[in-house]
């Protein structure tokens, strides 16, 4: 398990990358790793959450869960200066880099730090718990992640989630619904989903 990009502490021999990319119409300039996910360019679950994303009406700062190098939480940082952002990962070669890269590119409002799930988390009142779950970790961590993105958003808040069909859609549908009340698919691409709830 040493080499997942959801283990603690990465294995492999660090190679670090630097390379651009354009998300939400602004380009970003990251600094990836082995040991990290999607190292060789944000990948194509990442880009439709950021796309379809909407902020949510309720004010308050939005947590990435699993946030990886940065990409998703650094785009929505930057689109959104008036929020902040928490990032949080259990992968310390992760956390280090989206620190890196919040620096490269500029971005103040964000807050980074190593969490196993929300477990570093004090806050409890967020805008939007937004995540590309890590599904190789096992059903039973993506479904805490969404028992606790219950638990740690504001009523009106909402959780934002990326999966795949083949990897888990349709269960992930069901606890998301069992905790919130109500799913929506906001968006659905090459198998992804784009997965909505809104805590009332």
């Amino acid at each position: 398990m040493k080499n997942h990009y959801y283990s603690e502490t990465p294995g492999t021999e660090s190679k670090r990358e630097t390379w651009e990319f354009e998300l939400k119409g602004g380009k970003f300039k990251f600094t990836t790793d082995s040991g990290v996910f999607s190292k060789k360019e944000v990948d194509f679950g990442s880009r439709v959450l950021i796309d379809s994303f909407i902020a949510p009406e309720v004010p308050g700062d939005y947590i990435d869960v699993g946030c990886g190098y940065g990409p998703i939480g650094l785009s929505l940082a930057k689109a959104e200066p008036g929020r902040t952002v928490q990032m949080i990962d259990i992968n310390e070669r992760a956390v280090e880099l989206a620190k890196l890269n919040a620096q490269q590119n500029k971005i103040e409002n964000v807050k980074i730090k190593k969490s196993y799930l929300f477990a570093e988390v004090a806050d409890a009142d967020f805008a939007a718990v937004i995540t590309n779950p890590p599904i190789r970790a096992g059903k039973a961590v993506v479904h805490q992640i969404f028992e606790d993105a219950h638990k740690k958003l504001r009523t009106g808040g909402e959780l934002w989630v990326v999966i795949q069909k083949k990897q888990g859609a349709p269960s992930a549908m069901d606890k998301i619904e069992e905790l919130f009340g109500q799913v929506e698919t906001a968006a659905k691409k090459k198998g992804y989903y784009i997965l909505r709830a809104i805590k009332v």
